[in-house]
């Protein structure tokens, strides 16, 4: 199989009392990536693993070294304002109906 380019890149924002952001590499197995960026700059990356049918989330703001878990679109560790919120519910929907309609 040919490498293949990537088809998203970004950098991170946040100085570095934030911490080492998680370098994300979609496209391996069943993996769903997501990316938010607000109106202030502010980060998150949501990855969804398929087969643990698990959910990570990285937020810049928060500190990057510190995953938390996410529950059925939801993160109980963190008070999210309302278009983050939205982003993770849809991003888990997203990921966990490929899921639902192709079991391996």
């Amino acid at each position: 199989m040919e490498e293949t380019k990537p088809i998203f890149s970004t950098g991170n924002k946040h100085s570095a009392s934030c911490g080492q952001p998680p370098s994300i590499v979609g496209g391996k197995g069943r993996q769903y990536c997501g990316y938010f960026e607000n109106e202030y700059g502010e980060q998150a990356v949501f990855v969804y693993d398929s087969k643990s049918q698990t959910g990570t989330l990285w937020m810049g703001d928060y500190g990057w070294e510190n995953a938390v878990p996410v529950k059925d679109g939801v993160v109980e560790e963190l008070v999210l304002n309302e278009a983050e919120a939205l982003w993770l519910k849809a991003c888990w929907l997203a990921a966990s109906a490929t899921v639902t309609q192709n079991p391996e």
